[in-house]
């Protein structure tokens, strides 16, 4: 059995966006039963029973015979594998959702993670109020192109892949800022990926976690 590696605390803000949630969806995509090991950030976070997991100190991790394994897009990919949910049959399936996967890592996430650490961490400093709209702007850049290969398809392939889980997590880092309001196709996505039964599941399981643990 997997047992996913998450943190035991964090802000109220940083809950449902923890990176773990991606990891216990697709484990609920795919069916598969996991157990949970909770961190306390600061000593065990930093400690070499946890870096042998994560070698950056971070969450998630997962472990399942003997294989232990960090990032989320990788694990995701890992557990996409088991599952024709999450990962088409034929070689040229599988090849485009992988490749969505590292889209959502590589040309949308890297955009929308500035505009987040702005927002949650750095609002009130004068260089992200300068910086703020710049990054905006390239936001909603990469937020067009996005839209437009989606067109008017009800997922990236056609069809709900793990491209989709990771493409459409990613989008939830800017729901404060109302941005994705500006591109209904989007929104609409967005909004699909998230009525999956698996990712409320998920939702779910992650907030409940950490109210327990409180």
């Amino acid at each position: 059995m997997i047992t996913l590696t998450t943190y035991k605390w964090v802000p109220d803000f940083a809950q449902p966006l923890m990176r773990a949630l991606r990891v216990r969806w697709a484990l609920e995509e795919a069916g598969l039963p996991y157990d949970v090991r909770l961190v306390s950030l600061g000593a065990e976070q930093k400690s070499p029973e946890h870096l042998a997991r994560q070698p950056f100190g971070q969450a998630p991790a997962i472990e399942e015979d003997g294989l232990v394994m960090h990032e989320s897009g990788a694990i995701a990919l890992y557990i996409a594998e088991k599952s024709e949910v999450l990962m088409p049959k034929d070689r040229i399936g599988r090849e485009r959702a992988t490749a969505w996967v590292f889209s959502a890592l590589n040309s949308i996430e890297n955009a929308v993670q500035e505009l987040g650490s702005i927002i949650f961490f750095h609002k009130d400093a004068a260089w992200a109020k300068e910086r703020r709209p710049e990054v905006e702007q390239f936001v909603r850049l990469r937020l067009g192109q996005l839209a437009e290969a989606l067109g008017d398809k009800d997922y990236l392939e056609g069809r709900f892949t793990v491209g989709d889980l990771m493409m459409s997590d990613v989008l939830r880092i800017i729901d404060s800022t109302g941005i994705i309001n500006d591109f209904p196709t989007l929104k609409a996505y967005k909004h699909r990926c998230e009525s999956r039964p698996a990712f409320q599941r998920a939702l779910n399981a992650q907030m409940e976690g950490f109210a327990v643990a409180a």
